[in-house]
């Protein structure tokens, strides 16, 4: 059977790791001090290292912990409060008969919807391409966790993480991450056709602790009678949607509303909703990084949200005015002849030298 359980954390990899797309030529990140970039390399941060699975979840658990999402969290003992994400690890054990004696083989999924039974995890797990099932040690598990810091970087919820905002610019940024904490961000819900909302009927007021790297197992309510084929189209590729294969929900964009498993992707950007965590806009469901992107504008030198009306723009780029620098020599650029490529600034003197 298959077992349910929060992940624990992994050691941590950071300074010293090479550059996954430099292919050794960069040895170790050296952080820069406001850009999210090595200063030796200028690649970034995610290119060579993740953060531990218990920084993801701690992430995660912040997002969530003071929203209508706060029963996917619960409190970790000796965390001074903080709450934590509960993320589902789902483990799948089969028999393997090909040998004179039976030996079982074990898949681990470093994250599957919660609240489902096995058969419905796993034929959900199924629906999405084999290079993004998150199955640890592949691709999939390490692409997944390059979605996470990429679509929730942890600087736009968090003020304390940000080296852009200006004396009384937290303020406005606790404003900016309450209201869409109360208005846009949602998670996704896993059922099948016609049967969206059993997560309310699930969830209830629950406080317990947990400690690092554990976690109660999730309940195993499944929903097992199939809908009628052909009355239900997938939001995204209005294709038909089988009554007996698993869809996706988004209470934001009510019960009548549905998608494929993997057809849930950000309207601006097409990834794949990293854990089914979303923001509803417009009559659509965002990543994280673009919704708030689509609120105000992002510098293309420390990748924070700007919260002054003072800022620097240029081809549909913005900067604060203290980043508007040279990638190579950080010389300001206001007012000075300067270099555009791939979204970054030279100055003429480092343009002609490249």
């Amino acid at each position: 059977p298959a077992l349910f359980q929060m992940s624990g954390s992994q050691p941590q990899m950071g300074r010293g790791v090479p550059c996954l797309r430099c292919r050794g030529l960069c040895t170790g990140f050296e952080p820069h001090s406001w850009r999210k970039i090595c200063k030796s390399c200028k690649c970034s941060q995610e290119e060579h290292s993740l953060s531990s699975e218990l920084e993801d979840d701690r992430k995660i658990g912040r997002l969530l912990s003071d929203s209508k999402y706060s029963t996917l969290t619960a409190r970790l003992k000796g965390g001074d409060g903080v709450r934590i994400y509960k993320r589902n690890r789902m483990i799948v054990t089969n028999p393997n008969i090909s040998g004179k004696d039976p030996t079982f083989d074990t898949i681990t999924y470093e994250w599957a919807p919660p609240g489902l039974a096995q058969k419905l995890a796993m034929q959900y797990m199924e629906l999405i391409p084999k290079e993004l099932q998150p199955v640890a040690g592949t691709d999939g598990a390490f692409h997944r966790r390059q979605r996470l810091t990429r679509q929730l970087p942890l600087y736009d919820q968090d003020p304390a993480q940000c080296r852009g905002l200006a004396e009384g610019e937290q303020k406005l940024m606790e404003e900016f991450v309450k209201k869409y904490k109360a208005e846009a961000l949602g998670v996704g819900e896993v059922a099948l056709p016609g049967q969206g909302g059993g997560r309310k009927e699930q969830e209830k007021p629950q406080d317990e602790s947990i400690e690092p790297g554990r976690a109660p197992e999730s309940p195993n309510g499944a929903l097992e009678s199939a809908a009628p084929a052909g009355h239900y189209r997938c939001e995204t590729c209005k294709q038909q949607l089988p009554g007996d294969c698993p869809v996706v929900y988004a209470d934001r964009a009510g019960y009548s509303r549905q998608w494929h498993p993997a057809c849930f992707v950000c309207c601006r950007c097409a990834e794949p909703l990293v854990d089914l965590i979303y923001f509803w806009k417009s009559g659509a469901a965002w990543c994280g990084r673009h919704y708030c992107e689509s609120l105000r504008p992002r510098c293309a030198g420390c990748d924070e949200i700007i919260f002054s009306e003072d800022y620097q723009q240029v081809e549909g780029l913005a900067w604060h005015k203290k980043h508007f620098a040279c990638l190579e020599c950080e010389t300001l650029l206001t007012g000075k002849p300067f270099a555009l490529a791939n979204a970054s600034l030279l100055c003429t003197t480092c343009s002609q030298s490249r």
